[in-house]
C-alpha cells in the first residue's frame, strides 16, 4: 500500500537524484511548485512533504517573496551526514563501490563490443565537456553523461538505470573536494576507457574502468576520514 508519507518519500529520493547528477546547480532553483508536481505526475501536497524533507536534510531552501522559490544549497550539509553515516556502518562504503564495479565493468565490455560511431562521438564530446567545467555540478552532470553514455553503448536500458541509482548513492561526498582535482583525475580516468571501447578491447575497457571506481573508492576513503576535506567557508562555520 503506498501512503502519503512514502509517496512523500520517493518524491524525495527522486529529487534528490536529479541534485546529485547536477541537472539543477547550487543556487538555482527548482521548477515551480505548480510546474513541477505536473511533471511528477503528484498532488502538491505530497510535493510540499517532499521538499521539506530536503530542506531539513540540507539540499534546498526555500527563499520566499516574488523572486523567490525553492533553490539548491551547496550541498555541504548532506555530504557531511553521508560521510558521518558511512564512518558508522562497517562495510556499506565497500558494498557500494563493490557493487558499481561488478555493474559498470559488465556495461562497458558491452559498450566496447557494441558501441557505435556515434557514441564515441558523444563519450570524446563528454571529455571536452569536463575539461570545461567551473563547478562541482557541472562535474557532476557531465560525469554522469559520460557513464550513461557508455550504458547508452552497450545498448541496454537496465544497465542505464541501475548505474544511475548506484551513482546517487555514491556521489555527495564528493563536494567536500576541490573541483580542479576532481577534474584532472576523472578525464585522465575517462579518457583511459574511451580509448579502449574505441579499439573494442574489452578486457582493457573493463580493467580501465575498475581502476577508475577503485580511484573513486581510495578517495571516498579518504572524504570519509576526513583527510581531503577542505576548511567549510565563512557560511558553513558555527559560531559560539
Amino acid at each position: 500500500m503506498v501512503t502519503s508519507t512514502s509517496l512523500a518519500q520517493a518524491v524525495a529520493n527522486h529529487l534528490r537524484g536529479i541534485i546529485h547528477c547536477g541537472e539543477v546547480s547550487a543556487g538555482e532553483s527548482l521548477p515551480a511548485e505548480r510546474e513541477l508536481a505536473s511533471q511528477l505526475g503528484i498532488a502538491r501536497m505530497s510535493l510540499r512533504s517532499a521538499i521539506t524533507q530536503l530542506c531539513a536534510d540540507g539540499y534546498v531552501e526555500v527563499r520566499p517573496g516574488p523572486s523567490g522559490g525553492t533553490y539548491v544549497t551547496e550541498l555541504q550539509q548532506p555530504a557531511e551526514a553521508w560521510c558521518a553515516r558511512m564512518r558508522g556502518q562497517a562495510g556499506e562504503l565497500e558494498d557500494m563501490v563493490d557493487f558499481r564495479i561488478a555493474l559498470e565493468t559488465g556495461a562497458v565490455v558491452h559498450a566496447a563490443r557494441r558501441r557505435s560511431a556515434e557514441d564515441l562521438e558523444a563519450l570524446r564530446a563528454s571529455i571536452t565537456a569536463l575539461r570545461g567545467v567551473g563547478n562541482r555540478a557541472g562535474l557532476r552532470r557531465v560525469d554522469s553523461r559520460f557513464h550513461l553514455g557508455l550504458a547508452r553503448a552497450a545498448r541496454s536500458e537496465r544497465f542505464a538505470d541501475a548505474i544511475q541509482t548506484s551513482r546517487c548513492e555514491l556521489f555527495d561526498p564528493h563536494d567536500l573536494l576541490p573541483v580542479d582535482d576532481l577534474v584532472d583525475e576523472t578525464a585522465v580516468d575517462h579518457e583511459r576507457i574511451i580509448a579502449a571501447v574505441q579499439d573494442r578491447d574489452a578486457d582493457r575497457a573493463a580493467s580501465a574502468m575498475r581502476e577508475h571506481l577503485e580511484h573513486t573508492r581510495a578517495r571516498l576513503q579518504r572524504i570519509i576520514r576526513g583527510v581531503d576535506a577542505p576548511a567549510p567557508s565563512p557560511a558553513h562555520r558555527r559560531t559560539g
